[in-house]
């Protein structure tokens, strides 16, 4: 599981240490301007192209309380835009590929790099700048209880310093893109388990992050409704956003037919586009 304070951004005036020269053009060129949502596809665009958004290179992570590493020379590219799927069973090394990421943990031995951010060398008052460029969304939406749906959200503006006028106007609209523009004022317990994940999506989504990793995010869901919070994340990867989502649910993973990632036992046992869950299916 990944680290509950990844969810949200931390000081908007942290500077680059740790930043590596992006390939391609960064995220200002692929969003609107704060308060103009756009889920128009950028699949086509002339800076979306071999640009590389992730990339492991012979990672190793060894825990001291194991034998065996959690992850065993791993080396991954992830372009701009792509949906990637991270199969695997528990233990094979999904959540600790996804913490590094984040920084909530470093790499034994290999680099992480994440759009600029060089994340082996990002000191600690640097990493909330990396994480302002990655949403986050979990299994167990992992909401603020005593927060209202838009407090919730307004609440990821919030602690990176932006207005109260753009929060106001972002806000909404957010809102009203997952399907929950009428309930604003509900607190998490008055929701249904999809619309709280809606909730969590709208928090991850709301900054326009390079990066959604989402961490089982239909696990806790019926079928019905862990369709359609897989067609928002796919509404939210048409805009240009990298999407890793890390899950066990051989369906969802079949019948979109993305890029496969499958770790085993720390190693990368298969890396296949358009891939399935089970190489035998």
């Amino acid at each position: 599981m990944l680290a509950a304070a990844a969810v949200l951004p931390g000081d908007h005036d942290a500077d680059h240490t740790g930043a590596v020269t992006p390939t391609r053009a960064g995220p200002v060129a692929q969003f609107d301007a704060p308060g103009q949502l756009n889920f128009a596809s950028q699949r086509n665009s002339p800076l979306h192209w071999r640009a590389v958004m992730i990339t492991l290179d012979h990672v190793t992570k060894q825990y001291k309380s194991s034998a065996r590493p959690a992850l065993d020379d791993v080396n991954v590219k992830i372009d701009k835009g792509e949906f990637v799927f991270l199969i695997g069973p528990s233990g094979s090394g999904k959540s600790t590929f996804m913490r590094l990421l984040l920084a909530a943990e470093t790499p034994t031995s290999g680099d992480v790099r994440v759009s600029k951010f060089h994340v082996n060398k990002l000191r600690g008052r640097n990493v909330p700048k990396l994480r302002q460029v990655i949403g986050c969304v979990f299994q167990d939406f992992r909401l603020l209880q005593q927060k209202t749906v838009y407090e919730n959200v307004a609440f990821a503006l919030e602690v990176i310093g932006k207005r109260t006028d753009a929060i106001n106007r972002v806000v909404p609209e957010v809102l009203e893109t997952v399907g929950l523009s009428g309930k604003a004022n509900r607190l998490p317990h008055e929701l249904s388990g999809g619309e709280q994940q809606r909730v969590a999506i709208a928090r991850a989504f709301v900054n326009r992050p390079l990066v959604l990793l989402a961490d089982e995010p239909t696990g806790n869901l019926d079928p019905d409704t862990s369709k359609d919070i897989m067609d928002l994340l796919e509404r939210i990867n048409r805009t240009g956003t990298t999407v890793v989502m890390a899950t066990h649910d051989h369906h969802i993973v079949d019948s979109m037919r993305q890029r496969v990632v499958e770790l085993s036992l720390g190693r990368l046992v298969r890396d296949e586009q358009r891939g399935v869950y089970g190489m035998d299916r």
